[in-house]
C-alpha cells in the first residue's frame, strides 16, 4: 500500500489553469524542448483523444488574456513553454507572446486532431521545421510523458507507452521529468491499488500525516482561496460572475450568511476566475483544479469558521483528497460524469464528516449520499458555467455530511448505492464506463454545431 505521502505528491499539486489545456501546452513544450531552433517551428499537430478535445475547446488560456482554447496552449507553449514547470507549463506567457501565438492559430500553423477512437487521456504533440521534427506522448495522466522523439529517433519510452489511453495512469508526480515516479511508489502503482483498495484502507492514510504533509495541505489553501479572493474582487472583469453575486445576496440579506453560503461563494468564484483564465495557480486533486477547488474550500472554510486546529483541518482535508482519489480511481482521468461533483464533492463531504469528528461509517453514510444524488452528472467541456457545478457540489457536500453526522444518508441497496461503499463506487465506474460510453462524442457534436454567443 502507497503511503500518504507518495499519495500527496503524485495526487495533490499545482496547476496554471484548466489541467487539459495545461497538459497540451507541456507536451508541446516537451516536444520544443529537443530542437535546436524552436524559432523557425513552421507547424504543431496535437492529437488528442475526446475528453482532451472536449475540455480544451472553451476553456480560458492564464495569461493569455481571455483567449481560448487548445490550439492557442499549444501556440503560447511553442513560444514559451517550459515542461520542468509540468501543469504550469506556460507561468512565463507574457502579453506580449499572446498576437504573434493567436496569429500561428489562425494561419493554419496550429492543428488540434480528435482521435475519436480513443478513450481516456492521450495527447501526441508534433512539432515541426523545415529541417527538424519533435513529438512528445502523453498518456493517462495529465503529465505521464510516455514517449519523446527527436526526428525518428526514440528519446525515451517508458515501459507502457503502447497501453491504450483509457488505461489511465495516475498523474505523473514529477513535473520536470518524463515518467518519473515519487520516491518509493510509482503514480502508476498507486492509481492501480487505490482501485483496488478498500474503503476503510483509503481513509486511514489521512490519520498518517506528518508536519511536511500539513503544510503541502496547508498550502493548497492558500492557493486556492488566493484564487477565490480574486473571483470576487473588483479586479476580475471576466466570468459569469455567480460568486460576485451570490456574496452580494448574502450581504443584502436575501440568502443566508451560512457556511455552507459562504463556501459556495468562494468555490463558485474560484472556478469562474479559473476557468477564465485567471494567472493563479490553483492546488489539484486527482488531476485537476476544479476537483480541487471543490476538495479543499468547503473543508478550509468550515474548519476556519469552527476554529479547529491546524491539524484537524489537515487531517479532514487529507481525507478529502483521498476519498476524492478513491471515487475518481473508479471513474478515471477524465470522463462523461462529472468528477468535480462526483469524486470531489464525496470527498468534501468525507472531509466534512471528519472535521466534526464523526466516524467512518458516518462517512461512508456522507460519500453515498452524494453519489446518490450527483451520480449521472454529465461533464460537457471545461468552461465558465463549471463554476455552477464546483459550487454546489460544496454545497451537497456540506448536506450530504451534515445528514450523516446525525445518522441519514443513503445506507441501503437503492439505485446505483450497494450496502458495501466499494461496490457502490464500482457501480458509479461502470455507470460512466459503459452506460455513458458515448456521451462524450455526443456532446462533442453539439459543442461543435452550437451557435456563436
Amino acid at each position: 500500500m502507497f503511503t500518504i505521502k507518495e499519495f500527496l505528491r503524485s495526487e495533490v499539486k499545482p496547476a496554471l489553469g484548466c489541467t487539459e489545456p495545461g497538459a497540451v501546452a507541456l507536451a508541446v513544450a516537451r516536444a520544443c524542448e529537443e530542437l535546436q531552433d524552436r524559432s523557425a517551428i513552421d507547424s504543431i499537430t496535437v492529437k488528442v483523444s475526446d475528453s482532451i478535445y472536449k475540455n480544451g475547446m472553451a476553456v480560458g488560456i492564464p495569461g493569455a488574456y481571455g483567449a481560448k482554447g487548445n490550439a492557442v496552449a499549444a501556440a503560447l507553449a511553442a513560444l514559451c513553454g517550459k515542461s520542468s514547470f509540468g501543469l504550469e507549463a506556460l507561468k512565463d506567457c507574457r502579453p506580449e507572446l499572446v498576437p504573434p501565438a493567436e496569429a500561428m492559430v489562425s494561419k493554419g500553423q496550429v492543428r488540434i486532431m480528435r482521435c475519436a477512437d480513443l478513450e481516456g487521456l492521450l495527447i501526441d504533440a508534433t512539432v515541426q521545421s523545415k529541417i527538424e521534427e519533435a513529438c512528445c506522448v502523453i498518456i493517462g495522466g495529465h503529465t505521464n510523458i510516455v514517449k519523446v522523439e527527436y526526428c525518428g529517433k526514440v528519446l525515451f519510452e517508458s515501459d507502457n507507452v503502447h497501453r491504450n489511453a483509457s488505461a489511465t495512469a495516475a498523474t505523473n508526480n514529477s513535473a520536470a521529468t518524463d515518467n518519473t515516479a515519487a520516491a518509493g511508489a510509482s503514480p502508476d502503482a498507486i492509481y492501480q491499488q487505490m482501485i483496488g483498495s478498500y474503503f476503510m484502507d483509503i481513509l486511514s492514510l489521512a490519520d498518517k500525516i506528518d508536519e511536511e504533509d500539513i503544510a503541502h495541505l496547508l498550502s493548497g489553501v492558500t492557493m486556492n482561496r488566493k484564487m477565490a479572493d480574486y473571483g470576487v474582487s473588483d479586479a476580475f472583469t471576466g466570468g459569469i460572475g455567480f460568486g460576485k453575486k451570490l456574496k452580494d445576496l448574502i450581504a443584502r440579506g436575501i440568502v443566508a450568511d451560512d457556511v455552507i453560503n459562504q463556501a459556495k461563494y468562494l468555490c463558485y468564484a474560484a472556478a469562474d476566475a479559473r476557468m477564465a483564465g485567471a494567472a493563479y495557480p490553483i492546488m489539484s486533486s486527482a488531476g485537476s483544479g476544479n476537483h480541487g477547488i471543490v476538495a479543499i474550500l468547503p473543508v478550509a472554510i468550515a474548519a476556519e469558521q469552527a476554529g479547529k486546529s491546524t491539524r484537524a483541518m489537515a487531517v479532514a482535508l487529507a481525507t478529502s483528497h483521498v476519498v476524492t482519489g478513491f471515487v475518481k480511481s473508479k471513474l478515471g482521468r477524465l470522463s462523461p460524469v462529472c468528477g468535480c461533483t462526483v469524486a470531489a464533492g464525496s470527498g468534501a463531504a468525507a472531509g466534512l464528516v471528519r472535521l466534526f469528528g464523526g466516524t467512518n461509517t458516518q462517512i461512508e453514510l456522507a460519500v453515498k449520499t452524494v453519489l446518490s444524488s450527483l451520480a449521472g452528472m454529465v461533464c460537457d467541456g471545461a468552461k465558465g458555467s463549471c463554476s455552477l457545478k464546483v459550487g454546489n457540489a460544496a454545497g451537497e457536500a456540506f448536506m450530504a455530511s451534515y445528514f450523516a453526522l446525525e445518522g441519514l444518508g443513503i445506507s441501503t441497496s437503492q439505485g446505483i448505492i450497494d450496502a458495501c461503499i466499494e461496490k457502490t463506487t464500482d457501480n458509479v465506474g461502470v455507470l460512466n464506463r459503459e452506460g455513458m460510453g458515448m456521451v462524450d462524442k455526443v456532446l462533442i457534436g453539439i459543442m461543435e454545431q452550437r451557435s456563436p454567443a
